[in-house]
């Protein structure tokens, strides 16, 4: 399968990793210029993220932290392959990936929050179910404890018990 398509926009992510010899800033605006070289390129952003910087899985030439980027974009798929080349060559970034990303229509959004929506009220009805049990749980303790406390003996009545059972004379 080819890298490039023949004619007409698609929408692309890219997440790329930048090495930790950059400060924040610096990173940031190295993020700038990948964005720049996406839209010089004729790619228009629809959507970026700076994802700060985290620990990578496994270190990549030298670098145990990078900083994380992504950018949404529309292109042709023949100028693809162009800025894949450049971000390739470019010594500010330790890897990076393009994906075709599939746009959501309005419906599938409404769709998928209605379904987080359930999710969540069926997460809010197990914790509230949960505090009940709980509630139970403790409410029931006491209870047991007064049972007990009626299973008691004096303390008059024990020594009187051990009493007899000391001064008696079948005991020897």
């Amino acid at each position: 399968m080819s890298k490039t398509k023949a004619a007409g926009t698609t929408h692309y992510e890219i997440l790329f990793i930048l090495p930790n010899k950059f400060t924040e800033d610096e990173a940031k605006k190295v993020m700038d210029k990948v964005g720049q070289l996406i839209t010089t390129t004729g790619g228009q952003l629809t959507h970026n993220e700076f994802w700060g910087k985290k620990k990578l899985a496994y270190e990549i030439k030298h670098n145990a932290y990078g900083y994380y980027g992504l950018f949404e974009f529309d292109l042709e798929g023949k100028l693809l392959a162009a800025i894949d080349k450049n971000l390739r060559l470019s010594a500010d970034i330790l890897r990076h990936q393009i994906v075709v990303k599939k746009v959501k229509s309005a419906e599938e959004i409404a769709r998928a929050e209605a379904i987080r929506a359930k999710i969540d009220s069926k997460k809010a009805a197990d914790k509230k179910k949960e505090e009940k049990e709980k509630k139970a749980s403790t409410t029931e303790a006491p209870a047991k404890t007064k049972k007990a406390d009626d299973k008691r003996v004096d303390l008059k009545d024990l020594d009187k018990k051990l009493e007899g059972i000391l001064n008696a004379k079948d005991l020897i």
